[in-house]
């Protein structure tokens, strides 16, 4: 491939250098995280995290190790920008993100540092694109201090059972209400829209329930509007793990698998809406 021969004498410049012979496994995880405009990027050793938020409510993070690349190289503990994740998501894709079997984009990604751009060299089929990306000052995201010690209730379940939930309830309600509990319902996603309440309930022992921790019962509710684009992550996913904390946070973390079987990680993190007192 063009893009992994080519000379490296200039990589020296470079804080950060990451190549992919498939563009695919990052344009679609990246995908899953796009609901705002901008994205920041923090790269360590261990890889690259893409973090984006919505209004203090809600944060998406996309994980990439660094074996997911042919090529990762840092010349920094940290190297942190933020892009604009529409433009960069445009780029990716310029080949048009060809699902041809035996037909991949390259990608080769280079970062100078502070105030300079996002280099990206595209390649498919001899022809090499070069974008460059402005990059912005970083922020820094929000901390939701959403720890496992803090975890009260835990389920991990197949996503095809989760897609299902999704297309049974009704997605005109404003809320989406979660109970997980010790004893019945166990764990019961609820609606309420148009056409009524909706209740959708996972036994415990159920063939889609991969693990069911739950030491209390817990009430609470998540705008829609905030967890729909999570939706994006659970089509791309196997596998969710969904957590609620003592305060009633929530964590829907994603299991991932690349074009090439490698494993990635997407997580949501979204604040109840209002809490539920028990009857």
């Amino acid at each position: 491939m063009p893009l992994s021969t080519q000379s490296e004498a200039g990589d020296e410049r470079y804080v950060l250098v990451a190549s992919l012979d498939n563009v695919r496994n990052l344009s679609n995880i990246l995908k899953a995280i796009t609901f705002k405009d901008h994205a920041l990027f923090n790269a360590t050793p261990n890889g690259l995290k893409v973090t984006v938020e919505d209004s203090k409510c809600l944060q998406a993070n996309a994980f990439i190790q660094a074996e997911i690349f042919q090529e990762f190289t840092i010349q920094e503990d940290s190297v942190s920008f933020q892009v604009n994740l529409t433009v960069l998501l445009d780029c990716l894709t310029i080949f048009g993100g060809s699902t041809t079997p035996g037909v991949t984009t390259a990608l080769r990604m280079c970062y100078n540092g502070y105030g300079y751009p996002l280099t990206l060299f595209l390649e498919e089929g001899g022809v090499v694109t070069v974008c460059k990306i402005n990059t912005e000052e970083p922020e820094d995201p929000i901390d939701f201090e959403f720890c496992s010690t803090n975890v009260t209730n835990k389920v991990i379940l197949q996503s095809d059972s989760l897609r299902e939930a999704f297309s049974e309830l009704d997605m005109t309600s404003e809320i989406l209400q979660i109970t997980m509990s010790p004893s019945q319902p166990y764990f019961r996603l609820s609606t309420f829209g148009n056409s009524g309440n909706a209740h959708y309930d996972y036994p415990k022992d159920s063939d889609m329930m991969e693990l069911f921790q739950c030491t209390k019962t817990q009430t609470n509710r998540y705008k829609m509007s905030l967890l729909k684009p999570s939706t994006k992550a659970l089509a791309l996913s196997c596998k969710v793990s969904v957590r609620t904390d003592t305060r009633g946070f929530l964590s829907l973390q994603y299991l991932v698998r690349n074009d090439d079987g490698q494993i990635c990680f997407v997580e949501y993190y979204c604040c109840p809406d209002e809490e539920v007192e028990e009857e």
